[in-house]
């Protein structure tokens, strides 16, 4: 779908959308249709009581008489004082599936003042416009039969205002930030047969024509720097486990003051500890933390972002051969701590050891954030609405969640203490790779994560168990992989680090 800024007029032909505030409050051009179609804007809002304007209503007119547009589309605001970017981008996706649900294949949205708004013109239009692009996402190339009426039919959405230019310099930042979601989702939504860790090194090697410098670390690299851990998960699967670097330098010397850091199991079968089969078919996506990185540090190169930040994902696969890890091994991780494995499904963990470490000893950051499809426990806790959030400094706890409420990608903190790290605590080596049973099995797992962050380095832990794969659609997320923790990280950056 393209998407366009143009001047400010209602257009001779396709559909035309036009806005409604509170209490059906027509907009001057919503007033303008209704005179050139002798009343039938005002008739059809009198004929649907329900409708009142509110955010996220819709209301159609089709084949108005007195213009040449297939329909007229009312779109509710509600009240412009309460308007904000994030409930501007859901009215933008909404309005996009409502386009595509009516068959219309180009439309344009003629957007007014708002009195009131704290959202100037221009950058209404573009976060509805991105709205829409984020809603407009689909997989769908292992489609070979579809109908063509299941597919989208809207090939163009323009806004027409009157500083069209403004609008398109605040849409051109967001829509690099979308090509950065739009990998994430594609690269969760492979199946595994295609999305192997040297597949996914190389998408990420796609991204030095961004600017990108990327290092991969193969299984002789990663062995002489000791990382056992990483290396203990992979040792079953006959796909050659990757470690990869991706360093954006946008800002200021050579310092790298934030790392992001993903866990990348492109399969997880449980390994020994085999998973029932009801459900494996999803573990496809325990690689969403990676592909979140990834799409990140797409998203922080395209639009030119002015920080130094590094990207480390560690790719394995975690199947149960012969030469599998077993519960009952002791495994040294590159931090030269020992890892007694009670569980093989408890991996991720162990991937991210060794991945911190590394990144740790060679960038040196400041700040360290990781995601992770890590724990069922947290979508028990949380269920699919907030990622579960853990970490050692208070400031980025409280940044990284205003950052989540800024986007609509909703993080909850959950506890980490003393106490909770004496459930890891192992008989025979340093530690063990889970808790005691299933209580706090998420916090447990974090505190783990947590015997690898070195001393001063700020660090945080998302958790993306629950919000990496949608059953439904939503506003700006169709079913399937959402690419959830790009759009928040990508706030976190600009919120605290382009200051």
């Amino acid at each position: 779908m393209k998407v366009s800024f143009t001047t400010h007029a209602i257009p001779k032909s396709h559909a035309v959308c036009v806005g409604v505030t509170a209490d059906r409050t027509l907009t001057p051009t919503a007033e303008q249709l209704d005179t050139a179609t002798g009343g039938a804007v005002w008739k059809a809002v009198n004929a649907a009581p329900r409708f009142k304007g509110d955010k996220r209503q819709f209301l159609e007119v089709l084949a108005p008489g007195g213009v040449d547009n297939s329909r007229i589309v009312l779109v509710g605001l509600g009240k412009p004082e309460e308007l904000s970017e994030s409930e501007l981008e859901s009215v933008g996706g909404e309005l996009l599936a409502k386009l595509n649900a009516s068959g219309e294949s180009q439309a344009t949205m003629v957007l007014d003042p708002l009195p009131g708004s704290p959202v100037a013109a221009p950058e209404t239009a573009a976060h509805l416009a991105y709205g829409a692009r984020l809603r407009s996402y689909r997989f769908d190339k292992y489609r070979t039969q579809e109908k063509a009426e299941d597919k989208p039919t809207l090939t163009k959405l323009a806004f027409a205002l009157s500083d069209q230019q403004k609008a398109k310099a605040a849409y051109d930042p967001l829509d690099k930030v979308a090509d950065g979601v739009f990998l994430t989702r594609d690269l969760v939504s492979e199946p595994a047969n295609v999305m192997s860790p040297e597949a996914l090194a190389e998408e990420c090697g796609k991204l030095e024509k961004l600017g990108v410098e990327i290092e991969v670390l193969d299984t002789k690299t990663m062995g002489k720097l000791g990382m056992g851990a990483l290396l203990g998960v992979a040792q079953g699967s006959v796909r050659e486990p990757k470690l990869v670097t991706m360093r954006w330098q946008g800002g200021k010397g050579k310092k790298t003051p934030l790392a992001v850091v993903g866990k990348g199991v492109c399969f997880d079968s449980g390994g020994i500890s085999l998973k029932p089969a009801q459900g494996m078919g999803d573990m496809k996506w325990d690689m969403g933390g990676a592909g979140v990185t990834i799409g990140l540090m797409k998203a922080l190169a395209g639009r030119k972002a002015k920080l130094n930040v590094v990207g480390v994902v560690g790719l394995v696969e975690n199947m149960p051969d012969g030469n599998a890890y077993r519960p009952g091994d002791v495994l040294t991780s590159m931090s030269g701590q020992t890892i007694e494995v009670l569980n093989t499904d408890a991996e991720g963990r162990l991937v991210l050891a060794d991945a911190f470490w590394y990144t740790q000893q060679t960038f040196e950051p400041k700040t360290m954030i990781n995601l992770a499809t890590l724990t069922g426990a947290v979508l028990v806790a949380l269920g699919t609405r907030k990622a579960g959030l853990f970490a050692n400094d208070d400031e980025l706890a409280t940044s990284l969640t205003a950052a989540g409420e800024g986007v609509g990608e909703s993080v909850w903190r959950l506890p980490m203490d003393d106490e909770y790290d004496k459930d890891i605590n192992s008989d025979i080596a340093d530690m063990k790779n889970t808790g005691d049973g299933r209580n706090a099995s998420a916090t447990a797992a974090a505190q783990f994560l947590r015997r690898f962050v070195q001393k001063g380095v700020k660090w945080a832990h998302l958790d993306i168990a629950g919000v990496t794969w949608s059953s439904k659609d939503a506003a700006l997320v169709p079913k399937g992989g959402t690419g959830f923790g790009v759009r928040l990280l990508n706030r976190l950056v600009e919120d605290q680090f382009e200051k």
